[in-house]
């Protein structure tokens, strides 16, 4: 009788401590995920910046050879666009998956 006892008390306290452990976790979870999405506003900010910054240089690239006559000026002002593209897309894409 002790011993069914013993062991109907340890399977209670093992699931009543089970339970207590899933709120923690989930309180984890929620903080996690709020702590990622408040990230979000300044790499997209981030990621901005480095874009302007990307498309700057590229224009001055894009200008010294239209100046020195290179007949590779378009290629390469289509690259730098499409970088600079590219960026501005991904963040926006990025921002509205996970926010």
């Amino acid at each position: 009788m002790k011993k069914r006892f013993f062991f109907s008390a340890a399977i209670l306290l093992a699931a009543v401590s089970n339970a207590f452990a899933q709120n923690e976790g989930i309180a984890g979870i929620n903080q996690a995920t709020q702590m990622v999405t408040s990230y979000f506003d300044p790499g997209t900010k981030l990621i901005y910046a480095i874009g302007t910054v990307v498309g700057l240089i590229g224009g001055v690239k894009v200008y010294g050879k239209f100046s020195s006559g290179d007949p590779d000026t378009s290629k390469t002002a289509a690259s730098w666009f499409g970088a600079c593209i590219f960026l501005i897309v991904a963040a926006t894409i990025l921002r509205s998956f996970f926010l």
